[in-house]
């Protein structure tokens, strides 16, 4: 299967998981941050020195935006770090930098080693 035809299946997918699977007492689902986060995959696995696509500050924000409580911000966390260590040639360089490139402050660097249970800081 062409790399463009499996990467519009898993869209589809996630899509329809996202429709169809509510969210648990509020608390931000790794169906909802993979969604989030999706159009930064291209990004993530090169060595860009452009501006990250538009697309993927939007999710960027909206991720941002729906983790305000502190489980939802170590529940999106880990999701991240799980969507980090499932992407092939990522380039955490590239990961680190997106928040500032799409002018959203997070008090935590992106990168395997974070520790997803003492992140309670607010997100500003």
């Amino acid at each position: 299967m062409p790399r463009s035809m499996s990467l519009k299946l898993a869209c589809v997918v996630v899509l329809w998981l996202l429709v169809g699977a509510p969210l648990a007492q509020g608390a931000i689902s790794c169906v909802q941050v993979k969604y989030s986060l999706l159009p930064c995959v291209g990004y993530v696995r090169g060595n860009n020195a452009g501006p990250a696509p538009p697309d993927c500050c939007k999710g960027i924000r909206s991720l941002k935006s729906a983790a305000r409580r502190r489980l939802d911000r170590q529940a999106a966390c880990k999701c991240i770090k799980s969507l980090a260590a499932d992407i092939s040639d990522i380039n955490y360089s590239v990961a680190a930098g997106l928040p500032g490139q799409c002018k959203v402050h997070i008090p935590y660097k992106i990168s395997p080693s974070i520790d997803c249970k003492r992140f309670v800081s607010n997100l500003s």
